[in-house]
């Protein structure tokens, strides 16, 4: 069953929605392929069972691509797909609306935009 939508924006705040989601993919996109804990170190405070669940959200929408290495342990490396390289543009102008209207209201912990 389709899902209704009011407008186009509505399916991009519905497959990037979510407290990590744009800061995952812009770091695949800038930074290329990361291992999980790689990307857990970007981001501060994420839980290892909200990053999973993010990761797994952006692979089910076809943003993410999961890659499971058979070694012991098991590695496991994630890269945006062309599906989600196509992001880049609205990830860019995310950063730079965010580094011109962030104000005294916010202090930057962890810069990841260039």
């Amino acid at each position: 069953m389709k899902k209704k939508v009011v407008c186009e924006m509505e399916v991009t705040v519905d497959i990037m929605g979510g407290k990590y989601k744009a800061i995952i993919l812009y770091v695949l996109g800038e930074e290329g392929t990361k291992r999980f804990g790689e990307l857990k170190s970007f981001i501060c405070n994420v839980s290892h069972k909200t990053l999973t669940n993010q990761l797994r959200e952006l692979e089910d929408n076809g943003l993410v691509q999961r890659k499971v290495y058979p070694e012991v342990p098991p590695r496991v490396e994630y890269s945006l797909t062309e599906k989600g390289k196509t992001l880049m543009p609205i990830l860019e102008a995310m950063c730079e609306w965010g580094e011109k209207n962030m104000g005294d209201k916010y202090e930057l912990i962890n810069p990841l935009c260039e």
